[in-house]
């Protein structure tokens, strides 16, 4: 029997994918990778150049558009019935071969394989090898230290409501807020009521062809692309103590 490696990209630069990830999606004679109807995928886009010519390929296409809410019932029994057709599917191929997941930065870090890999799970022999998470190629395109001495670093997601984002900024140290786009007006008004809007950052396609790192209080907030994370550095936290 075959496996199923899930290759992690890293942030979207292809010099920031690890070596061990790379040499596998080289050697690859099937790959899969997640992608938009009509797009050709962010994962796909940063392995260009690096697959075999004669490589079999599977786009595994997103049934969902924008204008199905995503907490809503139909949401969640559209992307169900599509993660439980690929993990059927990718564990019909690993009875022959070795299949490559794509997956962009770290797999296990809000990546969608996790909800093929609970599927998969005693199917099928599974690889994951870690990348290098998004918001690291964020916080170094800021050139500055996330967390410094005692800080505690938060995750956040743009998708929380407003009060508990305003709540969670208000008490934390270092803070990483993660899928903003259609939701960066929500997070903007959240900082600016828990007072750190003037110390936010917005960067959007870290790593990647036209990223952009501006002050989130200086951006119009009205639009925002999908692959973009705000930033609050930590202050040090004792660290002026210790000194």
């Amino acid at each position: 029997m075959g496996r199923i490696i899930c290759c992690g990209l890293g942030p979207g630069d292809p010099d920031l994918i690890s070596v061990r990830a790379d040499r596998q999606i080289r050697a690859a004679t099937h790959v899969a990778y997640f992608r938009k109807k009509g797009r050709p995928g962010q994962a796909r886009r940063i392995v260009e150049g690096m697959l075999a010519p004669d490589v079999r390929e599977y786009p595994m296409e997103y049934p969902v558009t924008t204008e199905i809410p995503f907490d809503s019932p139909d949401y969640a029994e559209l992307l169900a019935g599509f993660y439980d057709e690929w993990a059927r599917r990718l564990e019909q191929i690993a009875r022959d071969a070795d299949i490559v997941v794509l997956c962009e930065g770290d797999p296990f870090f809000y990546g969608s394989f996790m909800h093929l890999h609970i599927r998969l799970k005693g199917r099928a022999a599974i690889e994951v090898i870690a990348g290098i998470p998004g918001m690291a190629g964020c916080w170094n395109a800021v050139g500055l230290p996330i967390a410094l001495g005692d800080d505690v670093m938060t995750v956040l997601t743009g998708t929380l409501a407003e009060q508990e984002l305003t709540a969670r900024a208000r008490g934390c140290d270092a803070l990483v807020i993660m899928k903003t786009g259609r939701n960066l007006r929500k997070v903007r008004r959240a900082l600016q009521a828990a007072g750190r809007l003037d110390e936010a950052w917005l960067i959007e396609r870290g790593t990647m062809p036209g990223e952009r790192v501006a002050r989130l209080s200086d951006v119009d907030a009205t639009e925002c692309p999908y692959f973009a994370v705000v930033l609050v550095h930590g202050r040090g936290r004792r660290l002026e103590l210790a000194e």
